[in-house]
């Protein structure tokens, strides 16, 4: 499942340049991630970097992109072709 980034964004930029696959980018109000590119950090990390670094906990599983660990490596493997 891709990631997604709540209302509780504070835009300090630690985010975007932690993903591997340039998934996030400045929205109208707050960073957003391209569920398209969102791997979850599967292939390139053990955990998705975002979260890591993240200082107000604003990133969640995005419901509406519902995917599990061989599909995010199966993307990962089409991204990085």
């Amino acid at each position: 499942m891709a990631l997604i980034i709540n209302d509780e964004c504070i835009n300090c930029d630690v985010c975007e340049p932690e993903c591997p696959n340039a998934a996030i980018s400045q929205g109208e109000d707050i960073y957003i991630i391209d569920p398209e590119l969102c791997t979850e950090c599967v292939g390139h990390h053990g955990l998705p970097q975002c979260v890591e670094v993240c200082p107000v906990d604003c990133i969640d599983k995005d419901v509406m992109h519902v995917e599990d660990h061989d599909t995010l490596y199966q993307k990962y493997l089409k991204l990085t072709q």
